[in-house]
């Protein structure tokens, strides 16, 4: 159920007093800390714009030690600190067990919705959260899936791969599958909660990783509510490639979680969005593309033993090719970028090298496409380079299929 984190006396004393339930809701930044009363407030808010007489539990990650619920004199909001395991006053859990923390008191309190929100707000907002769970308590939505308004520069792993890969393989188009803000319903919820242990077990990413394909291979209603800019915290250079493993690795586990699913899995469908979209931000920084080629070159040079484990010949002449030529001409092929990633995914599934090995070394690659993709953006929108990296995925899509079907047609 995921509660190891709250002791069974304060669990009990949370179903007590959250008996009839209809909504939890998870503040796990690490922002929505400080007065419960304030926090309390926000969630009343909410509930006025939603059904009446809706209840709500209401769950920071702040690893206080005081009281699992708080003694706030608010119906219908409960109150609930997410402490650590020994309630020691600790640093609040980390985000994969406060998911699996909040889903499984959703499960226990038999909530009709489910509300997780990540993301840094200062402030928080009501119209966030309402967003968020309004049409997965209301409008009979299993899953609502975040919009966020970002500058072109801004979540370029989602918008390379996990976007792109997530629509051609389950077929419906989500701007940010890994959320990692989400509304559930509850019957989506019972979904998670039933997986099997092993698998989450195997996967610790499990709920962000999980959550989206979970919910469209199942065949649950799927939309998207726009929900204005996310602040995001500027890009670590120097820690890269630990980001990617920890990204990318969950990411295709759940493939071969899903493979009997998205391998039956044909065409494309935009989902239902809600909300008005806000303007993006400003501009924030800029990148070093020369930098970023001289990387993409060095690995090249350094790593064509490893990338050959995972990468047919066609591909490997291919990348060669381009580290020869010119910054000003450098530009990595969209189909080409999709056939990479696609070989990385069933390198990591047939375990041809350490799997963490592979997927740091997938980090140079990476670089040369974020070099390509900025210097593509000197002609054309940001908006029109995103749908033509989701069109090549999708052509991919059959070379993924047949690969992962018969790996042994290729053997480096």
């Amino acid at each position: 159920m995921g509660l190891d984190a709250i002791p069974e006396p304060a669990l009990e004393q949370i179903e007590h007093a959250g008996g009839g339930t209809d909504l939890v809701i998870g503040m796990l930044g690490t922002s929505h800390t400080g007065d419960a009363a304030a926090a309390v407030a926000i969630v009343h808010e909410v509930l006025g714009k939603l059904s009446n007489g809706t209840r709500a539990v209401l769950v920071v990650n702040d690893g206080q030690k005081g009281p699992a619920v708080e003694d706030v004199q608010s119906v219908p909001v409960l109150f609930c600190h997410l402490p650590t395991p020994a309630s020691t006053g600790g640093p609040p859990l980390n985000a994969s067990a406060a998911y699996h923390t909040v889903f499984g008191l959703s499960g226990r309190l038999k909530a009709r919705a489910c509300g997780v929100i990540l993301s840094e707000l200062q402030p928080v907002t009501a119209q966030w959260i309402y967003r968020l769970v309004q049409p997965a308590l209301d409008m009979g939505f299993d899953l609502v899936a975040p919009r966020y308004a970002r500058h072109k520069l801004e979540g370029l792993l989602n918008l390379s791969v996990l976007s792109p890969l997530h629509s051609a393989l389950y077929g419906k188009r989500l701007q940010n599958p890994m959320g990692p803000d989400f509304g559930l319903s509850g019957n989506l919820m019972q979904q998670i909660l039933g997986q099997d242990s092993e698998s989450r077990r195997a996967n610790p990413s499990y709920p962000l990783a999980s959550i989206a394909s979970a919910a469209v291979c199942g065949g649950f209603p799927v939309c998207e509510s726009h929900l204005g800019v996310r602040l995001q915290p500027p890009t670590d250079w120097m820690n890269l490639s630990s980001l990617l493993a920890q990204v990318l690795g969950p990411v295709f586990l759940d493939m071969e979680h899903h493979a009997a699913s998205w391998q039956r899995t044909r065409g494309l469908q935009a989902v239902p969005r809600f909300g008005d979209p806000e303007p993006a931000p400003e501009e924030a920084g800029t990148v070093d593309r020369s930098r970023m080629i001289d990387s993409f070159q060095l690995g090249v040079k350094n790593l064509q033993d490893v990338w050959g484990f995972v990468l047919p010949p066609t591909a490997l002449f291919e990348i060669k090719k381009l580290s020869r030529l010119p910054a000003d001409q450098f530009r990595m092929p969209d189909d080409l970028w999709a056939s990479i990633v696609y070989d990385f995914a069933l390198g990591h599934r047939i375990r041809t090298i350490n799997r963490d090995h592979l997927l740091r070394s997938f980090t140079p690659l990476y670089l040369g496409w974020i070099a390509s993709y900025t210097r593509d953006l000197e002609t054309a929108a940001s908006a029109e380079s995103e749908s033509r990296l989701a069109s090549a995925y999708e052509a991919a899509k059959p070379y993924l299929v047949s690969r992962w079907r018969w790996p042994d047609r290729f053997n480096p």
